[in-house]
C-alpha cells in the first residue's frame, strides 16, 4: 500500500477507482465503500484508492478518533487498498473550490476513473460539493459516478458518531458490531509503577494518543498482541485512584505471560466492559477484588471458546483474536 501525504507532488502511475471521506474508526459502511472500490479496480485493472485527511493534525480542541492515524493506516492495510492520499487539512485545501478539487485531486492526481461515494459526501470551500456535483462534472473530468445506500444495523444509519457514542457509554459489544470488529489501541510499551507486579498481577502499560477515543474508566476483558502472540487479558483504563494516580493510561494483565516487554508494541482489543473504575479502600481490597476480575475472565474466554465466536470482519489479520 502506498502512502500519500504530500498531494501536490504526487500523481497516480495507474488510474484509480477512489473513495473519499473521514473515515474515521473505517466503521462497516466505510468498508462497504472500499469493497466496492476494490472490486472495480481488479475489475479493471486500476489501482484502488482513498482519499482522505491526516488525522494526526488540525483537530478541533477536545475531538477524539475511533482511530489514531497509524491506526487507520494499519487498517486501510488489512483492507488490502492499493492507494491511500491523506492529505494536511491546509487552508489551501480549506479554500479549494468543488470544481478545483475535482480537477486538481481527482482527474490529475488520482486520475480517477470511477469515484465511489455515500449519500452525505460533501467536500470543497464551505462544503458545497456534493454528489450531485460530482454526477455533474463526472462526464467532464471522465469517472463514473456510484453513490452506496448508508450501511443500517437495526434500520438506523451506522455512522462514526454513533459509535463514538456507544464507545463513551462503555457498550463495547455494540460498537464492534458497528464497527465490524472489535474496538482497540495501540502503542508502545512504557515503564510504570510496578504496582501490579507488587500485588502478584504483573501489567503491561501504555499511555493512549491524546486524541484517541476510550471507553469509560474502569476495567475491560481484552485481547492482546504482543511479541507476536495473541494473549487473553484484562484491561484497566484510569488513573488508578486507590494510589492517588492522576495519569490516565491503559493497564493490562496479559494471562500466562510475564515476559519482560518494555518497548515493544502492543494492540490491545477491548472487548466487554466489566466494571467501572473505583477506588478501594485498602490495597487487599483492590487485590482482592482483581482476583474476582481474573476468575471472570477465565470464565469469559473459556465460555468464548467453546462457543466458537468469530470476528465479522474482513480485518482478520490484524483483529484475529
Amino acid at each position: 500500500m502506498r502512502y500519500v501525504t504530500d498531494w501536490m507532488n504526487y500523481r497516480s502511475e495507474k488510474e484509480t477507482a477512489v473513495t473519499l471521506g473521514k473515515f474515521d474508526g473505517v466503521h462497516r459502511g466505510h468498508q462497504k465503500l472500499i469493497r466496492r472500490v476494490r472490486e472495480l479496480a481488479e475489475e479493471n485493472g486500476w489501482d484502488s484508492a482513498i482519499y482522505t485527511f491526516d488525522t494526526s493534525q488540525g483537530l478541533p480542541a477536545g475531538q477524539k478518533l475511533l482511530l489514531t492515524s497509524d491506526e487507520r493506516q494499519e487498517v486501510f492495510r488489512e483492507l488490502s487498498v492499493d492507494l491511500v492520499m491523506a492529505c494536511p487539512f491546509t487552508q489551501a485545501l480549506k479554500g479549494m473550490e468543488a470544481e478545483d478539487f475535482v480537477r486538481e485531486i481527482l482527474a490529475e492526481r488520482l486520475r480517477a476513473r470511477a469515484v465511489i461515494v455515500g449519500p452525505d459526501f460533501r467536500f470543497g470551500k464551505d462544503r458545497k460539493g456534493s454528489p450531485e456535483m460530482l454526477e455533474e462534472l463526472s462526464s467532464r473530468y471522465g469517472f463514473s459516478l456510484e453513490v452506496l445506500p448508508k450501511e443500517q444495523e437495526m434500520g438506523v444509519d451506522i455512522s462514526s458518531s454513533r459509535i463514538r457514542r456507544e464507545t463513551e457509554a462503555g457498550h463495547l459489544e455494540k460498537a464492534a458490531s458497528l464497527l465490524g470488529y472489535p474496538f482497540f489501541l495501540s502503542g508502545k510499551i512504557v515503564r510504570g509503577r510496578h504496582l501490579g507486579h507488587s500485588l502478584g498481577f504483573p501489567t503491561i502499560n501504555l499511555v493512549p494518543d491524546e486524541h484517541k477515543l476510550l471507553p469509560p474508566n474502569g476495567v475491560c476483558l481484552s485481547r492482546t498482541f504482543v511479541d507476536g502472540k495473541w494473549f487473553d487479558s484484562i484491561s484497566n483504563i484510569g488513573c488508578k485512584p486507590t494510589v492517588n494516580g492522576d495519569a490516565l493510561g491503559v493497564e493490562t494483565h496479559l494471562l500466562g505471560c510475564s515476559n519482560e516487554l518494555y518497548g515493544e508494541n502492543a494492540l490491545v482489543v477491548l472487548l466487554t466492559f466489566t466494571r467501572p473504575e473505583k477506588k478501594f479502600a485498602s490495597l487487599d481490597e483492590l487485590k482482592e477484588q482483581i482476583g474476582k476480575d481474573l476468575d471472570g475472565a477465565k470464565s469469559y474466554f473459556a465460555r468464548q471458546r467453546a462457543e466458537k465466536e468469530n470476528i465479522p470482519s474482513e480485518m482478520q489479520n490484524i483483529l484475529s483474536v
